[in-house]
């Protein structure tokens, strides 16, 4: 196996290539990281199609941050023994803000509310405020980084809604998965769609050591090979072909082929252009996806598409860029030096 097969094997495997519904996407990808709501949604589109908002939750899974996924997923994502790394803010306890005895109050007038349907963030606020919480105190339970409500979606109380609205509705009804088979469930759909993948991409993917990883995958089928100098595990779907990888894909912020494999490792991204996705601050950038490399971003601009490239682009390449924008948005595109 090349560099090729292995790149065309992952975008067949992200449904980018093979498309399918957004609950499967979902489903297959380990959930779909949704900070900005409208980039998930992007990444769900560019996979199979809209997504039916309703369809789907949103709440804290892997590695800590925000994600879209099926609602049959919540025992999996919820799973027993998972190691969260809550600030105190984000438990049940008294913290520097509010005491416990506090914070339990204010979790009952959140529910309470809820029970009625669900709520934005500023209203569930209000009603706290009218039931007595201080300045001080909200910045325990709203604390912008999680806070109460990340308690409540952590103990599958509440998630978030599914819009552009912040908000949250009570959480359906599950019982969550035992940690062994949950953790094994979850690197059995990595290694089926992330593959060919190294346990370096895995750990990074799951943000875990990579002796756990290796002690999880040893309980998996693993097909092995080396690739470009590097040993890739992935489990046979019973696959022999895979379409041909695309001139050109407009890929989401935060998106999956991102995210799923070590930053610093250039299978989709080459090192010279990390910082061009990959910001110091956090934020990942909606990459251009060009002959199955990273060699641009994308942003819209109103009714346009503006189109940044890195490095040198011929004539030829920004007109299959601009073909795949107008074909995608029925938008013009515009270029930026960056």
């Amino acid at each position: 196996m090349d560099g090729a097969e292995r790149r065309a094997r992952i975008l067949a495997g992200q449904h980018l290539t093979c498309p399918a519904p957004p609950p499967a996407v979902c489903r297959d990808l380990d959930g779909v990281q949704a900070q900005f709501l409208s980039a998930a949604l992007h990444a769900l589109a560019i996979r199979g199609g809209p997504a039916e908002p309703d369809s789907l939750v949103k709440s804290w899974t892997i590695r800590g941050t925000v994600h879209l996924f099926d609602p049959a997923d919540l025992p999996l994502f919820l799973h027993r023994g998972r190691d969260r790394a809550l600030r105190g803010v984000d438990r049940m306890e008294g913290d520097e803000y509010i005491t416990l005895e506090r914070k339990r109050y204010f979790a009952g007038v959140i529910l309470d509310e809820l029970a009625g349907g669900p709520r934005t963030r500023e209203e569930l606020r209000a009603a706290c405020a009218a039931r007595g919480m201080t300045g001080r105190e909200g910045e325990s339970v709203f604390n912008s980084w999680g806070g109460l409500l990340r308690h409540l979606a952590e103990t599958g109380r509440i998630v978030h809604t599914v819009s552009r609205e912040k908000g949250f509705r009570l959480c359906p009804p599950f019982t969550p998965m035992e940690e062994g088979p949950a953790r094994l469930e979850l690197a059995r759909r990595y290694f089926t769609h992330y593959g060919p993948a190294t346990v370096r991409d895995a750990a990074y993917f799951f943000g875990r050591p990579q002796r756990e990883v290796r002690a999880v995958m040893d309980a998996l089928p693993l097909e092995r090979a080396q690739v470009d100098g590097r040993d890739c595990f992935w489990l046979d779907r019973g696959e022999g072909d895979w379409p041909e990888i695309p001139d050109c894909l407009f890929l989401a912020g935060f998106d999956q082929l991102m995210l799923g494999y070590r930053k610093e490792d250039g299978l989709f991204l080459p090192a010279e252009h990390l910082r061009g996705i990959f910001s110091l601050s956090g934020i990942v950038m909606a990459p251009i996806l060009l002959h199955g490399r990273v060699a641009g971003r994308w942003r819209r601009q109103g009714a346009r598409v503006e189109l940044t490239p890195f490095g040198s682009w011929t004539a030829e390449d920004r007109r299959t860029a601009e073909r795949a924008a107008q074909a995608l948005w029925h938008a013009p595109a515009v270029w930026s030096a960056g």
